[in-house]
């Protein structure tokens, strides 16, 4: 099968744009000769981190639309008009032979472009609770990647593939060298480590509960803390006054096979894309759902955990009075954390990226 094109459409958060690279190359993996081009939003983190994984990339000026009345969206249709010529042109510069969705609103102009065309489409939906956009373009998909069960209230029974979302390949044949691991983050391997994400772009709730109790955490409890870029020049102040040797603040962490390797426990947001790779690497958790999502569904991802005692949760609402204290709870108790980790373990679907690939080589 040579030759063939394939265009991936989507991004604008990391629980986005790395599955959609995790698909691209699992896709190449499978036929090395495939061309594959991305198409995402202007000024988001996927014109960053597709080009370092190796893709090309394009970008719109496609923005999100607000759901409250707000002068924002006059702005909204006309970056969509230009939107949806601009990938008009793609379309038929690039001559795809199938169009991926991976959610986000960057993937609506390329993926109704596509269709208009003829082009069949794909869509890969997260979530436990189907985005706006892909409820939008599910209509004329011929297949829809799910990584949760119930999904028929969202879209049609017979185009729904029980798929898993992707997760980055380092993740899966990861080969790491402890003492290098370790080494890399300035952490000392015969201590605990706490690692603490917020997602690729940060979460305030999380961020001020940390920094609010950071003097609870003994010396030898070690924080390996992405706080996102927003957060990071603030709190690298805030920790280099109270002199946190043992806090390791990043803005982003790229080697994150790494940062799950030397953690014993994991603090983090309920996204789809984490929550699956928190299931590959088999860490005990804490999660602290985001409200600010559609349905509060990052709260559904998370009971879903929870209800098999697969991870703890701690609301966004009693994070800063509960956060700190319940991580340094489960530290301490080796067993709640052995019983996390093999439950959340057994939840994983680890071949998530071959699977979508070779379902999407099946189409063409």
């Amino acid at each position: 099968m040579k030759n063939k094109r394939i265009i991936i459409g989507g991004g604008g958060t990391g629980g986005h744009i790395f599955p959609a690279i995790s698909i691209a190359k699992a896709i190449k993996k499978l036929h090395p000769d495939t061309e594959i081009l991305f198409v995402g939003a202007k000024d988001k983190i996927e014109m960053q981190k597709v080009p370092e994984a190796g893709f090309k990339i394009i970008g719109l000026p496609v923005a999100g639309f607000q759901r409250k009345l707000s002068v924002k969206n006059i702005s909204f249709f006309i970056k969509l008009y230009k939107s949806m010529r601009k990938a008009a042109r793609i379309i038929e510069e690039f001559k795809p032979q199938i169009a991926v969705g991976v959610g986000g609103y960057a993937s609506g102009p390329i993926l109704r472009a596509a269709a208009s065309k003829g082009i069949p489409t794909v869509l890969q939906e997260q979530n436990s609770y189907a985005g706006l956009t892909n409820k939008i373009l599910a209509r004329k998909a011929s297949k829809i990647f799910i990584a949760y069960e119930g999904m028929e209230k969202y879209f049609s029974a017979e185009k729904l593939v029980l798929s898993g979302n992707p997760v980055r390949p380092d993740l899966i044949n990861s080969q790491i060298d402890s003492e290098e691991a370790f080494k890399s983050f300035g952490l000392i391997k015969d201590q605990p480590v706490i690692l603490i994400l917020g997602g690729s772009l940060g979460a305030g709730t999380i961020n001020q509960s940390v920094l609010k109790a950071i003097d609870t955490f003994p010396d030898e409890v070690q924080i390996l803390w992405q706080c996102g870029k927003y957060y990071y020049d603030k709190l690298k102040s805030e920790v280099d006054k109270r002199n946190k040797i043992n806090v390791k603040l990043h803005a982003f962490i790229s080697d994150m096979d790494k940062a799950f390797y030397v953690a014993d426990i994991i603090i983090s947001r309920a996204g789809a894309g984490t929550i699956s790779e928190l299931q590959v690497v088999g860490k005990a958790a804490i999660l602290v759902p985001s409200p600010n999502v559609a349905e509060d569904h990052q709260t559904k991802n998370a009971m879903a955990l929870v209800e098999k005692s697969a991870a703890l949760m701690v609301r966004d609402s009693e994070a800063e009075k509960e956060l700190v204290q319940t991580s340094l709870d489960l530290l301490g108790n080796i067993g709640k954390r052995k019983e996390l980790s093999e439950n959340i373990k057994k939840l994983a679907l680890p071949n998530s990226a071959k699977r979508i690939a070779e379902e999407i080589f099946e189409l063409l």
